[in-house]
Parts: structure tokens; sequence; C-alpha cells
């Protein structure tokens, strides 16, 4: 898969002092990516859109 046009986006739960951050990209047709900040060049997670709001919902405790 081809995230070279991902636009990263911090989680709002990663700590300011650029800790364990999680980066979400969500401006690509059909897939959300998530990697590690740390390790940006790394492997990305891809996921279905409605599985990823799924997974938010839930971690949330709203599903």
């Amino acid at each position: 898969m081809d995230l070279n046009n991902a636009r990263w986006r911090k989680s709002t739960r990663s700590g300011a002092s650029g800790g364990n951050c999680v980066e979400v990209a969500d401006n690509l047709p059909g897939v959300v990516a998530v990697r590690d900040s740390k390790d940006p060049s790394g492997p990305a997670l891809t996921f279905a859109p409605t599985a990823w709001r799924a997974f938010v919902a839930r971690a949330a405790g709203r599903a």
C-alpha cells in the first residue's frame, strides 16, 4: 500500500514529551493508516474506515 501521500497527525492522547505516540493518517481514500511516531519509516497498520471508527468508539467506551 502506498502511504506516500499520507498526512500524519499525532494522537490527541499523546503526551507533550514525545514519548509513546501514535500517528494516524485518515486522508487516504478507503483506508486509515496508523504508525508509531518514533519510527516513521517503519511499518504502518491499515484499517477500513468503518473498522477504525468502531475501534476508536470502543476504545473511548462509546460502543
